[in-house]
């Protein structure tokens, strides 16, 4: 499989722990995959607007977002993403420490596709973002890639 055909992930995390733990979860679960990393909103608005030196990056077929990110939070993120035709049927998984149900039913009303709690113990989180990688990437069928790609 060439490096175009692999199915580009971007992980919006501040936390290098939960950075490290997922990239991990995803090298031990053996599934075709790039993996691009934003360290706080604003990072992840410019790889997703292609601006400010992300001009090349590419368009990610799944998101799992942090919502308490510096910067721009994901919130914001999720709001300006979904507000974009050509970015609106990425996939969005919240993944995030919160277990507030504001937080829950504000990502809901942003259309986020699914709201995942972080669990505590490193290797529960491996595990469900094992989870989540097989789920997306294995049972579901993403969007096509828009035609400029």
């Amino acid at each position: 499989m060439s490096h175009a055909d692999k199915v580009v992930i971007l992980l919006v995390e501040d936390n290098e722990g939960d950075i490290v733990l997922t990239q991990v979860a995803m090298r031990e679960a053996k599934l075709a995959n790039h993996l691009l990393i934003a360290r706080d909103g604003d990072e992840a608005l410019d790889i997703l607007f292609k601006r400010n030196g992300y001009e090349d990056a590419p368009t990610p077929d799944l998101i799992l977002l942090d919502l308490n990110l510096p910067k721009t939070d994901g919130h914001e993120v999720l709001a300006s993403m979904k507000a974009q035709e050509d970015l609106r049927r990425i996939p969005v998984v919240v993944l995030t420490t919160s277990e507030s149900d504001a937080d829950r039913i504000k990502s809901y009303n942003l259309h986020a596709n699914c709201f995942v709690s972080k669990p505590l113990k490193a290797s529960s989180f491996v595990k469900v973002v094992q989870d989540i990688e097989f789920f997306w990437l294995s049972i579901v069928r993403l969007p096509p890639k828009p035609a400029t790609e």
